[in-house]
């Protein structure tokens, strides 16, 4: 069963734990909320900081809240060339055996050993969207978009929750490639598609 759904775009950015937060901010600090995000509870934090390795600097990158157990960094590709360093392509929270940097913020530094990575693209839902799709947590479909430069994404995972809210997740430099912009409908392709 095909279905459509939104595109969600997200340029690079990072979550924080709270701890190395403190350390980059200051003890006790809390970020401040800029604007919601499409997931529920999600906010983009009017706080930024710099990211650096021995190879390069990326200024400003936007940290994304709420807190997390451990700090992550996701990034595209084509950041990863700025940095000099080569991050496997993952799915959110998976950082065993991924490569760290420094990050540099108004109060101190912190040099993380793990956490950066390129995200997987995925889709969000909740249960009943899976029910009405009749797809399931971790299913592996592909995504059709139209248009002058229309493309199909393979290897997209279904992300079922029950707080989250209908979205196909892909970075910048996937969306440029279909031309894509946030919002715009794509198709999910749920059969497996003859290869060639």
């Amino acid at each position: 069963m095909n279905f459509t759904l939104p595109v969600g775009i997200s340029n690079r950015h990072m979550h924080l734990s709270q701890h190395d937060l403190e350390l980059l901010f200051g003890k006790n600090y809390q970020l401040t909320p800029q604007k919601d995000l499409s997931q529920t509870g999600q906010f983009a934090a009017v706080e930024t900081i710099d990211l650096k390795t021995s190879k390069g600097t990326i200024p400003r990158v936007r940290i994304l809240g709420p807190v997390r157990p451990e700090t992550q960094i996701e990034l595209s590709l084509t950041d990863t060339f700025k940095l000099g360093i080569r991050p496997p392509i993952r799915e959110s929270g998976q950082i065993e055996d991924t490569p760290g940097l420094t990050l540099l913020g108004p109060a101190g530094t912190v040099d993380i050993s793990r956490g950066v990575i390129i995200a997987s693209r995925h889709i969000h839902m909740n249960e009943t969207d899976a029910s009405n799709f009749r797809v399931n947590n971790g299913q592996v479909v592909s995504v059709y978009s139209k248009g002058p430069r229309s493309i199909i994404f393979n290897n997209v995972v279904i992300r079922v929750r029950h707080d989250f809210v209908l979205d196909f997740h892909i970075d910048t430099d996937e969306a440029n490639a279909a031309g894509l912009c946030n919002g715009e409908m794509v198709t999910a392709i749920t059969e497996p598609l003859p290869l060639p």
